[in-house]
């Protein structure tokens, strides 16, 4: 099986649950989120224990029923197997097994004893998969998914089970690395991944942006590293940063206010063989009580990356940071409340001073931000900016094209904040590259292969570019105000023509005879405009 075909075939399952939910009445429900995403990771948790399992045991690996062999074997040797398993593969007993289930279909209150085994797997895997709140309390993987249905729930549980039944092994990708976990993960939750949907942003930050991101960040070979993101989402941009540093090189950590943010989250370090990292994904309020920190100081972190929200009400919460124990980390100051447009509350701001307070002494920080953020000529923007060149700390600015994201129209770019470099800046205008293409009823611009490796190679080279690129000085960024926008540093090239005292004095010429028909022209409509006026106040 080729990895298209595969792909398809993963596609296919995911398909075939939603119309699963769709027929049970939860088509576009709040809680078909819940049921997939949970389904899909129990049948992606089942077969990577199977492939690890025959790992341990290749004779298991030769056996017409892995399933069977397992339920006969003494248990003492069975646990004795688990122990073996590699640590972020879930332990399962045979009870576990879709295979069991799909036996057990026929049985009454079937759904019941579907809903009893996720729970099983979850309480014995606390330790792994269980992601925290601010408070210490745990959130386990699985939940009881056959709750959310009004009615026939064994029916709708058996549905689920004869998909599972049915359905491709996972196994193919872990003994033949088939690397489409981005792309499966993406599909996986498209629908239900959408702006708006939570307090925080929640939306899928494009592939362009991360690959970046992730690139301009990670030069050279790293290890032992920590990577951070305060508004983590779905994880999008710490997944690509992983991969580019590499997922045993790395230990990442997250807080985001939204569960379902953090339950994405999780499903995503599953898919990229991340689950070392679950323990350090936090689902609280990262401006209000950030979770990470060494003793009273905030944790400092190799790597930052994030796309945080970039308007946002909280006003519910604004005097509480306005406090002594805040003065260092809001350095540049925190947005007062308006009268009117509340939502419009400028809490990025919040989240890039958060960012360059937590980056350590040589670390390096990626941050989408509005395109505004670069020019605005006074406020906390323009202290964030100040900060960043009298502390020599900025890697760079790349403005990116208009409708990168198709759910909003705001025009970003992103901001890298490099504690090491004393050196030249390097600023980039990548407004005019990409297509436009119809996403829904949204315009959205996709950047070729060719569009981001030109932007990744010009920042690592710094290099200027011709009316897209110009490395400059901490000084000359001084002296322009502390603006970061390319387009304000590059060179206006003005074009000379030669041309005689006689083509001068016959252009002279034919100017003024321009000038006095336009006077002409000008004086007739001041007549007429009177005289209009005069036959209005008859």
């Amino acid at each position: 099986m080729t990895s298209q075909e595969f792909k398809e075939k993963a596609t296919t399952l995911i398909d075939d649950l939603k119309a699963v939910c769709a027929n049970a009445g939860l088509g576009n429900d709040g809680n078909e989120f819940k049921i997939i995403t949970q389904v899909f990771l129990y049948k992606f948790l089942n077969d990577k224990f199977a492939y690890e399992i025959k790992k341990l045991d290749p004779k298991l690996k030769k056996s017409k029923s892995w399933e069977e062999d397992l339920k006969a074997m003494d248990k003492d040797d069975y646990d004795l197997l688990l122990m073996q398993l590699p640590p972020g593969t879930a332990k399962l007993e045979p009870s576990h097994f879709v295979s069991h289930l799909f036996g057990q279909q026929n049985k009454k209150n079937f759904a019941k004893l579907f809903d009893s085994t996720l729970l099983k797997i979850a309480e014995i895997n606390s330790d792994i998969f269980s992601v925290q709140t601010n408070d210490g309390e745990k959130i386990v993987l699985f939940n009881e998914v056959t709750q959310f249905v009004a009615s026939e729930r064994d029916k709708f549980a058996k549905a689920i089970i004869n998909k599972l039944g049915d359905s491709l092994s996972f196994e193919k990708i872990f003994s033949e690395k088939f690397d489409f976990y981005a792309t499966l993960f993406e599909y996986l939750i498209k629908d239900y991944n959408k702006d708006g949907g939570g307090k925080y942003a929640e939306y899928y930050t494009p592939h362009a942006v991360s690959k970046i991101m992730a690139a301009c960040l990670v030069t050279k070979k790293v290890k032992n590293v920590s990577c951070y993101d305060p508004s983590a989402g779905s994880g999008t941009l710490l997944m690509n940063l992983a991969h580019a540093i590499g997922e045993d090189r790395c230990a990442l950590y997250t807080q985001d206010i939204s569960q379902k943010s953090s339950s994405l989250l999780r499903l995503n370090l599953i898919l990229n063989n991340l689950v070392h990292s679950i323990p350090n994904v936090i689902q609280g309020n990262t401006i209000l009580e950030p979770y990470h920190k060494d003793g009273t100081a905030l944790k400092k972190f190799d790597y930052i990356v994030s796309n945080p929200p970039f308007k946002l009400d909280f006003s519910d919460f604004r005097n509480q940071l306005d406090c002594k124990a805040n003065k260092d980390r809001f350095f540049a100051g925190i947005p007062n409340i308006p009268n009117k447009a509340k939502d419009k509350m400028a809490i990025y701001s919040l989240f890039l001073q958060h960012i360059i307070k937590s980056l350590g002494p040589k670390g390096k920080a990626a941050v989408v931000v509005p395109t505004g953020f670069i020019t605005a000529l006074s406020g906390i923007d323009k202290g964030i900016r100040k900060h960043l060149v009298e502390n020599r700390m900025l890697g760079g600015v790349v403005s990116m094209p208009s409708n990168i994201f198709a759910t909003t129209g705001t025009n970003v770019s992103i901001l890298f904040i490099d504690s090491t470099n004393k050196d030249k800046v390097i600023l980039i205008d990548a407004s005019g590259l990409g297509e436009k293409v119809k996403e829904g009823k949204n315009q959205k611009t996709l950047l070729s292969f060719d569009d981001e490796q030109i932007i990744i190679d010009t920042f690592n080279s710094k290099e200027s570019i011709e009316d897209f690129s110009v490395a400059v000085n901490y000084e000359d960024i001084e002296a322009k105000s502390f603006s970061l926008s390319a387009g304000q540093y590059f060179d206006v090239n003005i074009e000379h023509v030669e041309i005689s005292q006689t083509e001068f004095g016959e252009k002279i010429l034919s100017s003024k005879e321009k000038l006095k028909t336009l006077s002409s022209l000008g004086k007739k409509l001041d007549t007429e405009i009177l005289n209009l006026l005069d036959r209005l106040e008859l």
